[in-house]
């Protein structure tokens, strides 16, 4: 981080990106990724919150997860059950130099991407990881009604 604590600012990587686990279970990021999640200089925590999707999270931004586990009060058992989740298939991980980062083998095994083709998209600050077939379903569900999809974001400002 920058004196002050400041994060430096750096546009995230758009678009879709295909990646591969390796045999020791680490994801090699895109440079793309690389260069976005190098400019935090902290440790990751990589996950799942719906047994579906892997996320990784630059620690700070994890943080405020944590935080709001903490004083979640609509539902305090949602909270619970989330959190329960994220740190049974969660652990800390760090970007090595050639832009690798490790997934618990209980992650893996949970979403089925050991040694698997991913794709890759960033979201609200975090990185997604799907399974060729979490991709496929989302691909399906963000296809069956794109007219009406565009006009309601349409109505409500998108250019």
């Amino acid at each position: 981080m920058e004196s002050g604590g400041q994060i430096p600012i750096r546009e995230a990587p758009r678009g879709m990106y295909a990646a591969r686990l390796d045999e020791k279970g680490r994801l090699k990021l895109p440079v793309d990724f690389q260069k976005y999640l190098d400019i935090f200089r902290e440790k990751f925590f990589v996950t799942s919150l719906d047994r579906t999707t892997a996320r990784i999270y630059p620690m700070h931004l994890w943080r405020e997860n944590e935080a709001l586990f903490e004083s979640y009060r609509d539902d305090p058992t949602v909270a619970q059950n989330i959190a329960f989740t994220a740190a049974e298939l969660g652990s800390e991980a760090d970007m090595d130099a050639q832009g690798r980062i490790l997934f618990s083998a209980e992650l893996r095994e949970a979403l089925g991407i050991d040694q698997q083709q991913v794709r890759l998209y960033h979201y609200r600050g975090r990185i997604d990881v799907l399974s060729e077939a979490v991709f496929k379903a989302r691909k399906e569900r963000a296809s069956a009604n794109p007219e009406e999809d565009l006009r309601k974001l349409e109505g409500a400002g998108l250019r």
